[in-house]
């Protein structure tokens, strides 16, 4: 700073600049531009994690003790484990609705919860919100909309356009795009829950740091390019594992088997993602750890939004937290595969899933 004074102003707020790096720091807030950019945004906020920016959102919404919050029964598992103890130790009660009934959502928010929390894809049943029609809903209660929009990107759906308030990315996933870094943002029109989601970086210290949020803004420069060849890609795979005598069903919208084709369709442009979950035929654990073993290619890991393919077993890993039965009762049985497809040749793709497939019966 050039003299005294002007470290003070930079505090205080009246001059341009930077004074600690968890209040902001330059690079930070050049990869900030860039997702309120692809957002449609006037504020985003970077996270160290996909689980900052869930909690920072649902705090900028200003959740209570007291409060309820209607979340979608089919969200990611530790978000899920997030509202059941976290939040219920501090008094915020979760309702868990399944959010393709919009009867069962509109009797829930006549209790006026806070916070209506969707993901636009869940996780990992690829299940297909109508966004436009829950946020109509939510709007005649006065209830705060949070959307993860991790599974779709920006490059398939800008939310924040639908009428959503807060839109939460991990970053981790078709944000960085290379399996390299671990970040989170939070995107929002509106100018004092940027200002909130802000405080909460300096307060609670979640702000995602400096060599990160590079990484994150070099993996949106080919955002475009690697999202076009992933959906193609995993339409290709799909197309196949539903011809495949292992494979009992496949759940990815963009087939036309899928029951939220045509809602998908609209929603997304015509491009479905690239995220892809089976159930083998087998349906047990051992089948699943025989098919994972045998893969080449394809690498197990617990992430999704690389350029690789990836396997993920969601009894072990998403939805570990949760007990058979409450996995059960949200259809993630015991023969249920996730697909993270990348920008291989579909056919080599292809090919490793064939020879897995083959020696995992």
């Amino acid at each position: 700073m050039p003299s005294f004074d002007a470290l003070d102003e930079v505090f205080e707020g009246t001059r341009a600049g930077y004074s600690y790096s968890r209040n902001g720091n330059p690079t930070v807030q050049a990869f900030e531009s860039a997702v309120a950019a692809l957002e449609g945004a006037s504020v985003a906020v970077a996270f160290s994690s996909g689980m900052a920016a869930i909690h920072a959102a649902l705090l900028a919404a200003s959740v209570q003790p007291g409060d309820t919050i209607l979340a979608t029964r089919d969200c990611y598992g530790l978000t899920r484990t997030l509202l059941s103890t976290y939040f219920a130790r501090i008094g915020v009660r979760t309702e868990l609705v399944d959010m393709t009934n919009l009867d069962a959502v509109e009797r829930g928010l006549t209790r006026r919860p806070r916070v209506l929390y969707l993901e636009t894809l869940s996780n990992p049943l690829l299940i297909v919100l109508d966004i436009a029609k829950l946020v109509a809903l939510a709007a005649r209660r006065g209830t705060t909309v949070v959307v993860d929009n991790t599974f779709a990107s920006p490059y398939l759906l800008r939310p924040l356009e639908h009428g959503v308030q807060l839109v939460v990315h991990s970053a981790t996933k078709y944000i960085g795009g290379h399996g390299d870094v671990t970040g989170g943002t939070v995107a929002v029109s509106d100018a004092e829950l940027g200002r909130l989601l802000h405080e909460q970086t300096n307060l609670l210290g979640a702000n995602l740091a400096p060599n990160e949020a590079w990484l994150c803004h070099r993996g949106l420069k080919t955002l475009p390019l690697r999202m076009a060849r992933q959906c193609a890609n995993a339409l290709d795979v799909a197309r196949w594992l539903e011809t495949h005598a292992a494979v009992a069903r496949v759940y990815y919208p963009g087939l036309s088997s899928h029951c939220q084709h045509d809602l998908a369709g609209r929603l997304l442009g015509g491009r479905y993602g690239a995220m892809i979950a089976f159930d083998l035929r087998e349906g047990t654990r051992d089948a699943v750890r025989r098919l994972m073993d045998r893969f080449r290619l394809v690498t197990p890991a617990p992430t999704l939004g690389d350029l690789r393919t990836l396997v993920l077993y969601p009894a072990q890993a998403s939805h570990r937290g949760l007990t058979p039965e409450e996995r059960r009762a949200v259809g993630i049985g015991d023969g249920l595969v996730r697909l993270s497809v990348g920008i291989e040749d579909p056919v080599d793709l292809i090919a490793d899933l064939e020879r897995a497939l083959q020696r995992a019966g």
